[in-house]
């Protein structure tokens, strides 16, 4: 079955998802997924192509950024996604340092940006998280996005969301913004590692739906909340959840919107698991706050449960068109 052309800043927004979504296969599983996703499309499937080469390229080249293996770590502080004690190399243009921030070790990265930990080191000497569009992959699309994910955390305040506190470029013109360091663990494996009560999950989660609440004031809505996205730090000997990666946030009000609304034709944009019926739909224009309202739901019920109402397994088994009805019906 063929596909309709697409304009360009849709297909670069779906070029950008796609990418993504390859990146996580095994290599050897990448063809097949592209003789689906790109049939009809030799134009896209050849700039996905030459995108994940130039991606494996970056990873192995000498110099370039080296990504040690991810583990878990088993103390309660441990940053989700953290990474072993060896500190990865930086790439030589920056010299480990960008602007007054110093980078201490990669602890995130998504198909277009990475997240690093840094030190900053004036006017005030902090933790930091610095997150920065990866080389090769700030096309139009993505920068949009990536300053749409700043502008909707600047516009907020409040103790259950990641703060925002710089924004800039660095030498080589990739923009980065700079937020809140969590030092946490997602909200899910925080409860299981205390073995919470009950009573204790929903106090807990109570705080994270006002931080959302509190987005939802602010005309953003987050779209992909999951508990990845929710990151559970001690504080003062009290657990404090934060809401992070408002990478694909919408703007209900602001002029971010005229940023962020072609990633709203055509592009599944989210986390399955967690997607409301109309966010799986392809024209997601009337899409509100009750599809955060959802993925809080699917999230509540997995604290209290400890299962996801769909397997994942069954909900990712077939294509796209598949999973997006098992979402819808």
């Amino acid at each position: 079955m063929s596909r309709e052309p697409i304009d360009r800043s849709r297909r670069e927004a779906r070029a950008e998802e796609l990418l993504e979504r390859a990146q996580r296969l095994p290599p050897e599983e990448r063809d097949g997924f592209l003789d689906v996703e790109c049939e009809g499309d030799p134009p896209l499937r050849a700039e996905i192509e030459r995108l994940l080469r130039y991606a494996d390229e970056l990873e192995n080249a000498e110099g370039f950024l080296k990504s040690p293996l991810l583990r878990r770590d088993a103390s309660e502080g441990a940053p989700a996604g953290d990474l072993t004690a060896e500190v990865p190399q930086v790439e030589p243009a920056e010299d480990g340092q960008i602007g007054p921030y110093r980078l201490l070790r990669r602890i995130g990265e998504g198909g277009m940006g990475e997240v690093w930990e840094a030190e900053q080191t004036e006017p005030v000497r902090r933790r930091v998280a610095l997150k920065v569009i990866k080389r090769g992959m700030d096309t139009a699309a993505v920068i949009a996005r990536f300053e749409a994910e700043r502008q909707a955390l600047a516009l907020m305040d409040h103790p259950n969301v990641a703060k925002v506190f710089d924004a800039g470029a660095t030498p080589r013109g990739r923009p980065y913004f700079v937020m809140e360091y969590v030092k946490g663990v997602p909200i899910t494996e925080h409860c299981d590692r205390q073995q919470l009560t009950t009573r204790e999950r929903l106090e807990l989660f109570v705080q994270v739906c006002e931080g959302v609440q509190h987005a939802h004031q602010k005309a953003i809505i987050h779209r992909d909340l999951k508990p990845s996205n929710v990151l559970v730090e001690t504080v003062d000997g009290k657990a404090l959840p934060k809401v992070i990666d408002f990478g694909i946030a919408k703007a209900t009000g602001q002029k971010l919107t005229e940023r962020t609304m072609f990633t709203e034709l055509g592009v599944l944009i989210g986390t399955p698991e967690y997607m409301s019926p109309e966010q799986a739909e392809l024209n997601r224009q009337d899409v509100d706050t009750r599809t955060d309202v959802y993925a809080l739901g699917v999230m509540l019920y997995e604290l209290l449960v400890g299962a996801l109402p769909f397997s994942s397994e069954k909900l990712r088994a077939g294509g796209i068109d598949d999973l997006r009805r098992t979402i819808r019906e």
